[in-house]
C-alpha cells in the first residue's frame, strides 16, 4: 500500500500535524471490501493489527503524522473564522487502480488543536449513519464520499448520556471545502489562496490547468457541480440538513452526513436537523442555500480572478448566475426521466408541478410515488398508485392526463418502466430503520445494519424485503443530530 502525503506538504498554515492515540478495543464493524480493493488495499490487511491502526487512529505504516485540515465556515449564516478538523483527521492520499487519487479520512479520530470544547470524538450512532447513507447516495449514483470501514473503538462518549464511540474512516476526491478558502481570504492570504486554487486543479480538475483565469474556472466548475449535485439530491428526496459552509466540497461530492435524512411525506419545507429551528436548511431551500454558499466561495476568490475589484466581481456574478439554469435544466430533466418521459414539451413543468402539489397536500410518500408509478406504466393498473393519496379524484385526472402524455411516444411501456425504475429507487435509508440499526447496534447487535447496508446496495432493485415502506405513525422521525 502507498499512502501519499500531498496535502500534508502543503504550507504548515494548511493543516496541523497530529499525534496518533489508539483506542481500548477497536472492533471492526463494516469494512467496505470492494472499495478497498478499487482502491489497492488488501482487506485482509485492513483487518490486521496495522491495518486497524490506521483505520481507527490514522497510524500510517511509515511512520508520518497524519493532520487535522484548517478550514472556516458560515454555520447558519454566521461566519466563525476558525473551524478545521475538529474531529477528523486526514490520513492521506491513496492512489486507485486508475490511477486517480483519493483522500483517506477519518472522523471521530480523537481531538485536535482545532476542537475548541469538543471532545474530538464521535457517538457510534452517527458514524453508521454516515456509512448507511454515504454508501446509498453511491448507490443511487449521486457523487458522495464513500465509507471504507465503520469502527467501534471500545470507549465511550460523553452526549446527553454515555454512548458507545465510532470512528469512520471515509474516502474523498478532496476534502477541501468552501470554508477552506473562506479560512484563508478571511486572512487576507493571498498567496494560499493561489496554492490552494492550483492543488485543486492539479488534484480534482487538471483540465483546467491550461485556462487564464484559473480562480474564475474554479469557480465555474464548482457553480455547474454543485447545481447538478443539489439536482440529484432533490430528485430522491435528500435532505442534507447542515449546508454550512465548511460542509460544502469543491470537488462537488455530498459530504457530511450529520443530521441528514431522505423525505418520507413529500414536504417542500420539511426540515429533521433539530439544530435548523428555522428552516434554512430545508428541503426546498437548498438550491438557494447551495448559490448562497457559492456566493461565499466567490467573494474569497474575488482577489485571485481580478486584482481590480469592480472587475472581479463583475466575473464572479456572471459565473454564480448560471447557477439556476444549470440546476433548472438539471432538475426539470430529472424529473421527466422519473415521470418516463422520453420527450420533452413546454407543458411537463406544468405536470410535474401538479403532481408535487398533489402529493403535498396528501402528505404522499416521495419514494412510494414514483415507484408505483413505474408499476402504472409497466401494468396500466393505478388502483395502488391511487391509494396513496388521501383526494384520490385530483390524482386519477392527473394520471389522466399524464397518460395522455404519454401517448404520442414511441418507447413501449416495457421500455418505459424499466427506464423509470433505473431513476425511482425502491428503497432509500429511511429515517426510521436508520435509527432502528442504531438502536440495535448500540446494544450489541449489528445484523439488522448489515441487513440494511446490503439492501440499500441494489436501490433500484425489486425485492421483498419490506424495508421499502413508509414509516408507520409510530415510527416517524421527527429529528435527527449531527452527533457531535
Amino acid at each position: 500500500m502507498q499512502l501519499l502525503r500531498q496535502y500534508a506538504t502543503l504550507p504548515e498554515r494548511f493543516s496541523t500535524p497530529l499525534q496518533s492515540r489508539p483506542f481500548q478495543a477497536p472492533l471492526l464493524i463494516a469494512l467496505n471490501e470492494p472499495l478497498a480493493i478499487a482502491l489497492g488495499l488488501s482487506p485482509e490487511w485492513l483487518k490486521s493489527p496495522a491495518g486497524m491502526s490506521l483505520l481507527s487512529h490514522g497510524l500510517r505504516p511509515d511512520g508520518l503524522p497524519s493532520v487535522a485540515m484548517a478550514y472556516a465556515g458560515h454555520q447558519f449564516g454566521h461566519f466563525v473564522p476558525s473551524l478545521g478538523d475538529g474531529r477528523a483527521m486526514l490520513v492521506g492520499e491513496l492512489q486507485d487502480l486508475h490511477g486517480q487519487v483519493w483522500d483517506l479520512h477519518l472522523k471521530g479520530s480523537g481531538p485536535t488543536p482545532f476542537s475548541r470544547r469538543g471532545d474530538g470524538h464521535a457517538a457510534l450512532g452517527p458514524v453508521l449513519r454516515e456509512y448507511i447513507v454515504s454508501e446509498a447516495m453511491a448507490a443511487l449514483g449521486i457523487p458522495t464520499t464513500r465509507a471504507l470501514a465503520a469502527l467501534a473503538t471500545g470507549e465511550n462518549v460523553l452526549r446527553e448520556t454515555l454512548v458507545p464511540g465510532g470512528v469512520i474512516a471515509r474516502i474523498a476526491t478532496s476534502h477541501i471545502r468552501v470554508g477552506t478558502f473562506q479560512y484563508f481570504a478571511a486572512r487576507g492570504d493571498l498567496e494560499a489562496l493561489h496554492i490552494l486554487i492550483d492543488h485543486m486543479i492539479e488534484r480534482v480538475y487538471p483540465e483546467l490547468a491550461t485556462s487564464p483565469n484559473r480562480a474564475l474556472a474554479l469557480l465555474e466548475t464548482v457553480v455547474r457541480r454543485q447545481a447538478r449535485l443539489v439536482a440529484q439530491w432533490m430528485l430522491v428526496g435528500f435532505i442534507h440538513g447542515v449546508m454550512n459552509t465548511d460542509n460544502m466540497s469543491i470537488a462537488g461530492e455530498t459530504i457530511d452526513f450529520g443530521p441528514c435524512a431522505f423525505l418520507d411525506a413529500y414536504d417542500p419545507g420539511q426540515v429533521f436537523s433539530f439544530i435548523d429551528q428555522n428552516g434554512r436548511y430545508a428541503y426546498g431551500q437548498q438550491p438557494d442555500m447551495a448559490l448562497w454558499n457559492l456566493g461565499r466561495l466567490a467573494e474569497a476568490l474575488l482577489p485571485c480572478i481580478d486584482p481590480d475589484t469592480d472587475s472581479a466581481v463583475k466575473m464572479a456574478t456572471e459565473a454564480l448566475t448560471g447557477f439556476d439554469d444549470i440546476f433548472g435544466e438539471a432538475y426539470l430533466a430529472g424529473w421527466r426521466q422519473k415521470l418516463g418521459l422520453a420527450t420533452e414539451q413546454k407543458s411537463d413543468t406544468t405536470l410535474i408541478s401538479r403532481l408535487l402539489t398533489l402529493m403535498h397536500r396528501s402528505e404522499a410518500d416521495f419514494t412510494l410515488t414514483f415507484r408505483e408509478l413505474c408499476n402504472v406504466a409497466q401494468t396500466g393498473k393505478a388502483l395502488s398508485f391511487l391509494n396513496i393519496f388521501k383526494d384520490q379524484a385530483p390524482a386519477t385526472v392527473w394520471l389522466q392526463d399524464w397518460q395522455h402524455r404519454l401517448a404520442p411516444e414511441t418507447i413501449s411501456a416495457e421500455e418505459r418502466a424499466l427506464a423509470m425504475k433505473a431513476v425511482n429507487p425502491r428503497i432509500i435509508p429511511r429515517n426510521h430503520h436508520i435509527e432502528a440499526v442504531i438502536t440495535a447496534a448500540v446494544a450489541g447487535n449489528y445484523a439488522p445494519f448489515h441487513r440494511l447496508r446490503e439492501a440499500l446496495s441494489h436501490p433500484f432493485d425489486d425485492a421483498d424485503d419490506g424495508l421499502d415502506q413508509p414509516p408507520a405513525q409510530h415510527e416517524q422521525v421527527r429529528n435527527t443530530f449531527c452527533g457531535t
